[in-house]
Order: C-alpha cells, then sequence, then structure tokens
C-alpha cells in the first residue's frame, strides 16, 4: 500500500501513522483533521506527508478513521461512497454496533472492517503519538464475514506487522464487554477524581497527599470528554447495566465496613486478588 489516508490524526491515527512509515517505507501518508492546529502539528511532527480533505480518499488504497465514535459513523458513510472499490477502510472506535448496524446495507459493505485495538493512552492530539503503541496489544475486529477476504487479509497482514495480537468478535459482545474492561474504568477513574476534587478544596493537599495508588487509578480522568461521552452515549444500555453491577458492589462492600463486618471485607479483597492471575502477563 502506497497511498494511506488518515482521518483524525490524534494519539491513534498519529501512532498508527508512525507505525506505517517504519515497516513501511515508502508508505505515503495523507491527514485530515478538522483542528488545522493537529494537521501543523501532525506535519512539523513527520507523521503525515500532506494535508488532504474528505474527497481525497478517492485516491487511497487504505482509509483509517480515528476519530470520536459519534462523528465517525458519518465520515464512514461519505467515504464508502467515494474510496475506489480496491480500497479498504478500517475504524478503531471504542464501540462497534452502532457503526457496522449504520453501514450493514452499504454498497460498498465489504470494503470496511471494523476493529478496535485495545492500546491507547490519557493523552491526546499528534504530540500524543507513539511508534509501536501497538505493540503486543490485542486487536479486536468485528463483522468480519462481511469484509472482502481478500481486503480483509490484506488489513490483518498489516496489523500483525505493527506487533498486534488479532481476536474476533460479533459487534453486539464487543461492546457488552468493553463495558466492563474499559468504559467502567474510565467512569470509575472520572467519578473517583471529582470526589476528590470536591473534598479536597485545596489542591496543595492532593498533590502533598496523593501516592502512587491514587495517581495511577485516577490517570485515566485526564482523557477527553470529548472522546468518552459519546462513547457511554452509544453504549449506553451496557454502560448502565456495568454500573448498577458496581455500584451494588461498592454499597455491599460499604455495608460491611458500617457493620464492622471486617472479615467480609478482607474476603472479598483475598477473593479479588484472583484478579492477578487474570491479568498476569498483561502489559
Amino acid at each position: 500500500m502506497k497511498h494511506i489516508s488518515i482521518i483524525g490524526v490524534g494519539l491513534i491515527g498519529g501512532s498508527f501513522a508512525l507505525d506505517l512509515k517504519s515497516h513501511f517505507p515508502g508508505v505515503y501518508i495523507s491527514g485530515i483533521d478538522q483542528n488545522d492546529a493537529h494537521l501543523k502539528e501532525a506535519l512539523k511532527l513527520g507523521i503525515i506527508d500532506q494535508t488532504g480533505d474528505l474527497a481525497s480518499v478517492s485516491s487511497a488504497e487504505l482509509v483509517l478513521i480515528a476519530l470520536p465514535v459519534n462523528t465517525a459513523i458519518n465520515v464512514l458513510i461519505q467515504v464508502l461512497d467515494l474510496i475506489p472499490n480496491q480500497a479498504i477502510v478500517i475504524d478503531m472506535g471504542s464501540t462497534k454496533q452502532a457503526i457496522c448496524e449504520a453501514v450493514a446495507a452499504h454498497p460498498k459493505r465489504a470494503n470496511f472492517l471494523a476493529t478496535h485495538p485495545i492500546a491507547g493512552t490519557e493523552f491526546s492530539g499528534p504530540s500524543a503519538a507513539l511508534k509501536g503503541l501497538f505493540k503486543n496489544k490485542t486487536n479486536i475486529i468485528c463483522e468480519l464475514n462481511q469484509t472482502s477476504t481478500v481486503l480483509a487479509g490484506k488489513a490483518i497482514a498489516l496489523f500483525e506487522t505493527m506487533g498486534m495480537h488479532i481476536r474476533y468478535m460479533k459487534a453486539i459482545d464487543h461492546d457488552k464487554h468493553i463495558a466492563y474492561v474499559s468504559h467502567l474504568s474510565h467512569i470509575s477513574s472520572f467519578m473517583l477524581g471529582k470526589t476528590v476534587i470536591d473534598k479536597e478544596k485545596n489542591e496543595s493537599n492532593i498533590f502533598d497527599m496523593a501516592g502512587s495508588g491514587f495517581e495511577s487509578t485516577v490517570r485515566l480522568a485526564k482523557s477527553s470528554p470529548a472522546m468518552w461521552t459519546p462513547i457511554f452515549e452509544q453504549n449506553k444500555e451496557n454502560v448502565i447495566e456495568t454500573l448498577n453491577e458496581y455500584i451494588q458492589n461498592l454499597n455491599q462492600f460499604k455495608a460491611y465496613i458500617e457493620n464492622d463486618d471486617f472479615d467480609a471485607v478482607y474476603s472479598e479483597m483475598k477473593n479479588t486478588n484472583h484478579i492477578k492471575k487474570i491479568l498476569k502477563g498483561i502489559a
């Protein structure tokens, strides 16, 4: 692949561009973004080779969409209308059911591959892009049977060259599972940050007393609200279900403490230590 268009040149799109340049010398990348400052920064950092617009995807062999999930759907439809027959379009959003349903009947549905690389940081914008971000990370591919076998094969080979592990899943299952392991984590982090900010009006107290545990737990609260609000909206039902279960567990834990049942407190934490085995080997 020689000409690639990347729509959204922030953390994910920018990191993908850096990996493409690292593994495929000679690739030429056009960047498309509504934020002109991001495009200028991406050019300056060497992430992209030129700026473009949606019309420029008509000559691209691969189009990557790395946009907030609410914006990505409309952009994907426009891109599918414009691309040549042999091109493939990939999105990397955190929700999959809505976008797959939106293009289910599109004449070029076979040109679209729905993916979600489980990679990222709490930072955003082109300056947050990292070469090697996707190495040893899982990339979930949804509704593979709806994509051209030839085009999907090319994309999967590209992902594997970047060091990604591939997992296949139905879009509806992806959204349910990701609500637990990602979306709930972000909500917890945001609300922990809010609780501490509301209670500790003196910011120096937070700075002086916060340990590494607090810092690591609240890290995700630095994430972009513009990206995460649409994710919670699109995955509303699954997010509410996970929140109900989480709140129930919090209330139970609170009740143990209120009732001086510290044997139960110990037992809950001891049982939850099993998470170490589940996450063993995950970077």
